[in-house]
Parts: structure tokens; sequence; C-alpha cells
């Protein structure tokens, strides 16, 4: 299975909470991806379809303990995939559970709200974590862990992904909008918000698969860098050397070492011996022993020299 499918698969399973709650996530199921029927003789039926088993299970689960309702089920396969609805076809059930999730208004009109602030579902921060978890439910994923970072949830208009973003950022997740082939794509790219997320809904063995994937992918990002960092630095060093020993060549063939203070002379011969050794390597070599800089500033003097020389023979 997909890692969104191993996390609605675990946040279907049964799990003790409050009929408020409850009501939070039946509304979030129906908005998201719920269709509400209304017949010729302004009957009422309520439906929703989905291609995730687990979802099926638990709406019909929702619907047994927080309304006394048993929905019908029906399984479709279409190609390869299979379809499943849960149907509520009673006009008095339909219509209270529309009322008592806050989907129906007084006049019988369809009206939808996810403000933490407006719904009286939502007031309670439990209740907003159970409205989210029916949300994802209904239409989230996550990408795995492993390939990048992304957490979604489609929705078909957009005031209801502003809706939902606004619900996040109540929880301080702070989710984009992105508009994606007729659908507002409500997403979180940043890997400790989602596992924020994954906590708010639950899905806590699921969070605990991405911590671990997050904890190795950090520590390897962590070892390449270091890597990368001493290999670059081992080049400028190498190449630091060959350079150092070129120039000392040439003030051989052009001038002479003997030519120059005991200090560089000493200095030239021991890094014509020893072009891998390194400053402190050096400085360690000599008689009396010199520090890094003291041997970097004779290295430069003979640089200097070597430009010098160079200089004169071009004139």
């Amino acid at each position: 299975m997909s890692f969104s499918a191993d996390i609605k698969e675990e946040l279907s399973r049964p799990a003790s909470m409050g009929r408020h709650c409850r009501l939070a996530e039946t509304a979030a199921v129906l908005s998201l991806c719920g269709k509400i029927i209304i017949t010729e003789n302004d009957r009422y039926c309520v439906k929703i379809q989905t291609e995730n088993l687990p979802v099926a299970r638990k709406y019909f689960t929702l619907l047994r303990k927080a309304f006394n309702i048993k929905a019908e089920v029906a399984v479709r396969k279409s190609r390869e995939t299979r379809f499943y609805s849960v149907v509520v076809r009673k006009d008095h059930e339909a219509r209270r559970l529309l009322n008592e999730t806050g989907l129906l208004d007084s006049d019988g009109g369809i009206q939808e709200c996810m403000s933490p602030i407006h719904n009286r579902l939502l007031r309670q921060n439990c209740c907003r974590r159970a409205f989210i978890r029916g949300a994802f439910l209904a239409a989230g994923s996550v990408s795995a862990p492993e390939r990048s970072y992304h957490f979604e949830i489609v929705c078909s208009s957009e005031a209801k992904a502003q809706q939902l973003q606004a619900l996040l950022g109540s929880c301080e997740i702070d989710a984009r909008i992105v508009l994606r082939k007729r659908h507002y794509v409500v997403y979180v790219k940043e890997g400790s918000q989602i596992v924020e997320l994954l906590g708010l809904m639950g899905a806590h063995v699921s969070l605990m698969q991405l911590e671990n994937v997050r904890i190795v992918k950090e520590m390897r990002n962590s070892v390449n860098r270091k890597v990368n960092c001493e290999t670059a630095n081992l080049n400028k060093t190498v190449s630091a050397a060959v350079r150092q020993v070129e120039d000392i060549r040439y003030i051989e063939a052009h001038g002479g070492l003997h030519e120059l203070t005991d200090g560089l002379e000493e200095t030239a011969r021991l890094r014509l011996e020893h072009p891998d050794a390194s400053l402190k390597e050096l400085g360690d070599m000599l008689s009396p022993r010199v520090g890094k800089s003291g041997v970097n500033h004779r290295l430069r003097k003979l640089s200097l020299i070597a430009e010098q020389l160079r200089k004169g023979e071009e004139e």
C-alpha cells in the first residue's frame, strides 16, 4: 500500500471519541466527497463515493454510532478500480444527518462552513482535529516521505479551500492553495508541519514512520555536506600545493634557490620534497619549527618572487 493508504487505514480504525467529534468528522467527509440529492418530491438522499475501502468503512461506522443510521453500501467496479458508495436513502434520516452536521439551513438550503469561528461544530480543538481527519480521509493524500514531503487535501471550490486553509491555520499549520485542473488544492510541504498534521489527526504510527525517514534523510544530508566540504578543502589544498611547486621550480630554473634567504630556501626545498604535506606538517619539518601562518607567509613570498621573475622575462 502507499503511504497515504497506510495513513487512511490507521485513521479508519475505531477510536474512542465524543459524539461532537464524530459530528465534525462526518461533516468533513460529507463536505469533501459527499453528494446531496434532492428529488422532485423534495426528498433528500445523501451519498458518498470513494475508492478507499477504509474511508467507506469509517463513514459507515460514523453514521451508525453518531446517528444510529444503517446506511446502504454498494460496490462498483470500473476496469481495475473499485468504487464504494455509502448511501442514506430515507428522507428523515438524510435531513437529520444534514441538520446535525450543519450542512442544511433552517430553510432547507445547503450550506457549508469550515470556519472555526462561525461553525458551531468546530469550536473545540478536538472537533477541529476530527474535522481535519475527516477532510483528509475524504480528499487527502501524502507523498511517500522517501521521495518528498507533500500533504494535500483537494477541494471543489476556492471558498471551501480558503476555509480549510483558515482551519489549518487555527491549528498553527501554514497551508497554501494552488489551482490544479479546476480543483483547489490545500497543501503543506514542510516536513515538520506534516508531522504535526499526522499528530493532530491521530495517525501516530504513520507519524513515527515519517519521523524515522526524516532522521535518516537528515543524517545522510549532513554526512554528504561534510564530505563535500572536506573534498572541496582537499581540492583547494592540492591546487595550492601544485601551484607552489610550479613557482618553486620556476625560481630554481631562473634564479636558483641558493639566491633565497635561508628560511625561504629551506621551505622551498621541503615543499619540493613533500608536495602532499600540509602547512602544519611542513612547519614541523623546519628548523626551528614554524607555525602554519608562518609557512603560509613564506610560500606566498615564494609565489611573489616567481611572479616577479616571470614579469622580468616578459619585459
